[in-house]
């Protein structure tokens, strides 16, 4: 069997792509994969460091996003682009010889989608937001199956649409007690986890910052400030009284640890694309969420989905001081209430989309009886 998988554009598109292609080798181990990504994208540095890396062929898809905005040049230049890139995604759909495609969306996928109906290809496309993009409800009209992490979404699509949850990192296995002592953090401390991905993490470091004096000391604080936010996380650390510091730590990034984080959080604060909403409800863990603001309204969508389920509260992005965080953290102290919310959390999770995925991939390569058919 062969397949390709595709996400390009974000992390949001391309880490569930990977958690795809990690499932499919365990429900296939013969399976021969390849990854279709874009030129300027940075999914290519993401594959290339992946654990899977040196088994996902990497393959360019040359095609920029066809998001336009306004009077903008690109509102002229994208159907040209699309016209351009459908041809060449023929061509290395001939080339890779797949018999089925998983796309996450993004700016591949319309060409991808369009290119395998007409070779014959089975696709599955996955869409992560509870609403999705008119991009998407576009692409869900030619592929075989749509995939969707929210059952809401359903609404969106046709027949051929179900509920799959989002691909996200295994937590199998994965000892609290043994995460947060890996971690360093005291068992009776309540560990804080903030963290917002590498281009929506500014706003939320300035509320830490601002806010980190008492926040120290009600919480360990776990702050992932991106690169870019290392120095004035450090400035902050050493401005607080020595007793204190060892109660904040500060780091670009958590690749490798990032499941253990989450599993040993009492507390997550975080934006809202769909792998965060996946992620903290697989882990069971209460969220306070700040939706994106350039983001469109999808991630607004996802973080009330999950608040209207009493999983986690919702904090607009332009009302996030660090008095309201500190504020709503404070509120958060309360064991009964936060467990209240990591029951509901947890009760949203779906841990196996990916290997639920990769089974009806390998099903539609087979032309075998869809396992999302006979579940429903």
């Amino acid at each position: 069997m062969r397949c390709s998988v595709s996400g390009g554009g974000t992390g949001g598109h391309i880490y569930p792509a990977l958690a795809v292609a990690r499932a499919l080798r365990d429900v296939s181990p013969d399976v021969e994969l390849a990854y279709i990504g874009g030129v300027r994208g940075f999914e290519r540095r993401l594959v290339a460091n992946h654990p899977m890396g040196a088994e996902l062929p990497y393959h360019e898809l040359v095609v920029r996003s066809l998001r336009s905005a306004g009077l903008s040049v690109h509102t002229a230049l994208d159907p040209a682009r699309l016209a351009a890139s459908v041809p060449q995604a023929w061509w290395l759909l001939g080339r890779t010889r797949p018999d089925v495609l998983f796309t996450t969306g993004g700016y591949l996928a319309l060409p991808l989608v369009l290119a395998a109906r007409a070779r014959g290809i089975p696709t599955l496309v996955w869409e992560g937001n509870v609403l999705p993009g008119r991009a998407t409800r576009a692409i869900g009209r030619f592929a075989t199956r749509v995939a969707v992490s929210f059952p809401p979404t359903l609404e969106a699509f046709g027949s051929n649409a179900f509920v799959s949850g989002t691909p996200i990192r295994s937590f199998a296995g994965i000892d609290r007690a043994a995460a947060r002592h890996a971690l360093g953090i005291d068992p009776d401390d309540r560990l804080l986890l903030v963290f917002g991905g590498s281009q929506a993490v500014a706003r939320l470091n300035e509320a830490v910052i601002g806010g980190l004096a008492q926040l120290v000391e009600r919480w360990h604080v776990l702050h992932l400030a991106g690169e870019g936010g290392m120095a004035a996380a450090g400035a902050a650390r050493e401005a607080l009284p020595e007793t204190l510091r060892a109660r904040y730590t500060a780091e670009p990034f958590l690749t490798d640890r990032m499941a253990e984080a989450l599993v040993a959080a009492d507390l997550v604060v975080g934006r809202a694309g769909s792998s965060t909403c996946a992620e903290v409800a697989a882990a069971g863990v209460a969220s306070i969420l700040v939706p994106y603001p350039f983001a469109g309204a999808h991630q607004r969508y996802n973080a009330r989905f999950l608040a209207d389920e009493g999983a986690a509260l919702v904090v607009d992005d332009d009302e996030l001081t660090a008095e309201r965080f500190v504020t709503e953290t404070t509120a958060l102290l309360d064991d009964t209430r936060r467990a209240a919310m990591a029951d509901a959390a947890r009760s949203l999770g779906r841990p196996n989309a990916a290997r639920s995925l990769a089974e009806e991939l390998v099903a539609m390569a087979d032309g075998a009886p869809l396992p999302s058919e006979t579940a429903a």
